[in-house]
């Protein structure tokens, strides 16, 4: 996922809607502890200049009638402790404005911050099916917590504090100039150096920032696949493996977070190199200065104590632009996912009954870059039937269910699938997928109660409703002998149920749903024969008029179904009941032949 040139302000503009009074008044008391922090090395040099020693004061009008009001020099001379509290109250306002930067800053970035993080959950819900499966889990969550967290810091940091230095070089400036101008140009010499240093290593650190956070996201997508995969690892001995997979990676990341540091150590050791430089050159000029008689020694305090307010800002230049940098590639990061359109649902899509007939009129379907994976199919599955589907890994199987819940749309010359004569293409995304209930092969539960789980679909159910779906599901036995029953938790992806049991509960909760139109994708491949059956035969009492699809390899899943499709190649193979199936050679006949050889052999002569 190689982010794009985005627009950056105009992200970071939109999400500091509501926070924009916190900014502005932590830019003000920000530059208020500026001046405030200005003042004490002027208090030094009166103290120098006009209390030890014998020069005029050199301080405003205001704060010379003061002075004379109390007494003049020699009261302060004899009265020190004013030259204290002067000092004190400085420090104290300068530390109320402080606070009250820190604290608006706290309250602005945060909002900023919890604002990004919404959009992002809300626009991620959004997103079309197939994006989420082309894009790691890892990376998508390193995007939504590591990136935005840079970016928050940008914003609270760096981005307040290029106000603050503009202004803090602005004022010291202005009072250097006031000083002694001959020093003050010699100061601002350095300046367009450290400047053009400063932008150059902008340029060199931003595309490494960019592919150590790549590289970050992907050692983030492997740590979740490997915690969301631990069944497989464990059952196939594959932790050596994995933790080697992983070690690459993390070498790798921090192989670029060292060469990072290499560039970082470079920058920041000339820039320390220009920074000694122009301190070094103001001091041996200024002492020079000061013995020839050029300026007082308590200005030459002031100045230097002025000089150094300046370089530290400047110096810091370059910190900034690294951090900028580091915000520019997560910004993008962030808006790779903004950026994507979100999936649309018409509200204005039609709303039909949905128990009508399901048809698929030549349907041709390939999934982007891949050959087609359905060629040419059509057939009907009658309102009320029960309906089955059996092929071979890659056969279309699934693409046909994905299509019909509209995981991913038909193109406008693939054909047309529709319900009860309506193109699913014009009835609302959100109402045909409210009355499509699907239980896929693999399910995934949430780390919550099953009775949670199962409810998921109406969560205002009662307790009575949540069993009778689970008697039917068979799972209702095995939920009751747990310690916790119904409130029972289920771990992570339902990790403390057995395959079978997580078949059972996603099939009690689709049943939840009560949806006219039901699928059962291979959702019963985990669980036994005799329970399969029993299943089979509870759904059959209980989901009259309901249309049923069963996906499934295991015959006896499929031998009752009032149609029965075969699927070759993404094409129709054969279609028919079991019996016709049985007695015309082809596919469904050899599967036939194989797992009545089997150990299913007994009961599949039952059911017959």
């Amino acid at each position: 996922m190689k982010p794009k040139k985005t627009d950056r302000k105009g992200m970071i503009m939109r999400f500091l809607k509501g926070s924009y009074l916190y900014f502005i008044l932590a830019i003000v008391t920000s530059m208020l502890f500026t001046v405030f922090n200005s003042m004490t090395p002027q208090v030094i040099r009166a103290m120098v200049d006009s209390i030890i020693g014998e020069e005029p004061f050199s301080l405003p009008q205001p704060v010379l009638s003061l002075i004379e009001q109390i007494g003049g020099r020699d009261y302060i001379r004899g009265h020190l402790w004013w030259v204290i509290a002067v000092i004190l109250l400085i420090a104290l306002l300068a530390g109320i404005c402080t606070f009250f930067s820190r604290t608006c800053t706290a309250k602005g970035a945060e909002g900023f911050t919890k604002r990004i993080r919404e959009q992002l959950f809300s626009h991620i819900q959004k997103l079309p099916y197939q994006w989420h499966v082309k894009n790691q889990t890892g990376d998508v969550i390193q995007r939504c917590t590591s990136d935005v967290e840079v970016v928050r810091n940008f914003v609270s940091g760096q981005m307040l504090e290029i106000v603050r230095i503009v202004f803090l070089i602005v004022f010291a400036m202005s009072l250097m100039f006031s000083m002694d101008v001959k020093l003050t140009w010699v100061a601002l010499a350095f300046v367009p150096i450290v400047v053009t240093y400063s932008f150059v290593f902008y340029s060199k650190i931003s595309d490494r920032f960019r592919k150590a956070d790549e590289a970050e996201g992907q050692l983030s997508a492997t740590v979740q696949e490997n915690l969301t995969g631990v069944r497989v690892i464990r059952a196939f001995g594959r932790e050596a493996y994995e933790i080697d997979r992983f070690d690459k990676k993390n070498n790798k990341f921090a192989d670029m977070w060292i060469n990072l540091s290499y560039v970082l150590g470079m920058y920041w050791g000339f820039g320390d190199l220009f920074t000694g430089l122009q301190i070094m050159t103001i001091l041996v000029l200024g002492t020079i200065e000061t013995v020839n008689g050029g300026i007082s020694l308590g200005t030459f305090m002031a100045f230097i104590s002025y000089n150094a307010t300046l370089v530290w800002p400047i110096r810091s230049l370059g910190r900034v632009l690294s951090e900028m940098s580091k915000a520019s590639v997560s910004i993008d990061r962030i808006n790779y996912i903004l950026e994507e359109k979100e999936e649309q649902d018409d509200p204005a899509g039609l709303v039909p009954d949905l128990h009508g007939d399901i048809v698929f009129d030549h349907v041709n379907f390939a999934y982007e870059g891949l050959m087609p994976i359905l060629k040419d199919v059509s057939f009907t599955i009658k309102a009320g039937s029960t309906f089955a589907i059996l092929g071979g890994t890659g056969s279309g199987k699934s693409t046909l269910m994905h299509l019909l819940d509209r995981l991913y749309d038909l193109p406008a010359e693939g054909g047309a699938i529709s319900i009860g004569g309506t193109d699913i293409r014009a009835i609302r995304l959100s109402y045909l997928r409210e009355n499509i209930g699907m239980v896929l092969q693999e399910p995934f539960l949430f780390s919550r109660t099953i009775r949670e789980n199962i409810s998921a679909a109406r969560p205002g159910a009662d307790m009575e409703e949540i069993r009778r779906a689970s008697r039917i599901a068979s799972v209702d036995e095995a939920i009751t002998g747990f310690s916790g029953g119904y409130d029972t938790i289920v771990g992570e992806r339902g990790v403390t149920l057995s395959g079978g049991q997580k078949q059972r509960v996603a099939i009690a909760r689709m049943l939840m749903q009560q949806a006219p139109i039901m699928i059962f994708d291979d959702s019963l491949s985990a669980v036994d024969a005799e329970t399969d059956a029993k299943i089979r035969d509870a759904l059959d009492q209980n989901l009259s008029g309901s249309t049923v699809i069963l996906i499934s390899h295991r015959i006896t899943t499929l031998m009752k179904a009032d149609c029965i499709l075969v699927l070759s190649g993404g094409q129709i193979a054969q279609m028919g009941t079991h019996q016709e199936l049985v007695n015309q050679p082809g596919t469904y006949r050899d599967i036939y032949n194989i797992q009545t050889a089997q150990e299913d052999q007994a009961l599949l002569a039952q059911e017959v």
